[in-house]
């Protein structure tokens, strides 16, 4: 269980920042379901559920995901399903249960890079962009690729406004684990294939030689072969205690398999 010794409710991201940057122990509050997994103490616990940054929007260019937004809320959205398929219902839903979805939220789980998210992989394979207070709008690729933790505070994910055909795989011991190794792939004609690849265990990122090989064939089936072995070469993993570098190793050319043949239908 985390601690902190001051709690500040920001009626503005402005008072928010500001209470942010005083001391490098304060800390935003998202909806702390995994904060809670941990034993840390915090000085300031920094709530920002006032900030109506809870929403799913929509412009010409983007579809918004606000910092507070949940992972039932992506379950259950008709404007993402319009555009994006099943993608993030498939990612989620068998996070824990319906009740900790309800809590848990966009901001803080990207914000934090979790490795084991099955939710960030999703967001990598839809080009997707992410907004900070002070900072202002970065790839969420090149997001992920920092070392550090910023002291700022994400406001909102960005996500171009794109038909796409989708598809999320997974391997998990149980329903309700974290995953051993996960792969979101996106397709347009336009775009190509994006293909990102998480819980190796580390950080999710792009398969981008695998991509770059298998868009520069006309017919994307007569690439898969190739591209099995691509991947394998690329994507650097890893062991922990649900699964070994080997096992992963051959679970990457499963779920490209599975993901490619999926988006194609």
């Amino acid at each position: 269980m985390f601690s902190f010794s001051k709690y500040f409710l920001a009626q503005s991201l402005d008072e928010a920042y500001v209470e942010l940057i005083k001391n490098k122990k304060n800390i935003i509050l998202g909806g702390t379901s995994y904060l809670r997994m941990g034993n840390t103490n915090w000085n300031t616990a920094i709530d920002i559920s006032n900030l109506n940054l809870r929403y799913i929007s929509e412009n010409d260019s983007y579809i918004s995901l606000g910092a507070m937004t949940t992972f039932r809320d992506l379950e259950i959205n008709p404007l993402l399903k319009t555009y994006f398929g099943e993608i993030f219902n498939t990612a989620l839903k068998d996070v824990i249960g319906v009740q900790f979805r309800s809590n848990v939220t966009v901001g803080a789980t990207v914000f934090s890079k979790y490795g084991f998210s099955d939710l960030i992989p999703a967001l990598l394979a839809l080009n997707a962009k992410v907004k900070l207070f002070n900072f202002g709008e970065i790839s969420l690729e090149n997001f992920l690729e920092e070392q550090n933790i910023r002291k700022d505070i994400l406001v909102e994910i960005l996500i171009p406004k794109v038909k796409l055909q989708t598809s999320f795989k997974c391997v998990r011991k149980s329903k309700t684990d974290y995953s051993i190794l996960n792969m979101a792939v996106s397709y347009s004609k336009e775009k190509g294939i994006t293909i990102a690849v998480g819980s190796r265990p580390t950080k999710a990122l792009l398969a981008k030689n695998t991509m770059s090989l298998i868009n520069s064939f006309s017919n994307l089936e007569n690439s898969l072969t190739d591209a099995m072995k691509t991947i394998s070469n690329e994507i650097i993993v890893d062991s922990n205690m649900r699964g070994s570098k080997s096992y992963r190793e051959l679970l990457l050319a499963a779920l490209l398999r599975k993901t490619i043949q999926e988006v194609l239908q």
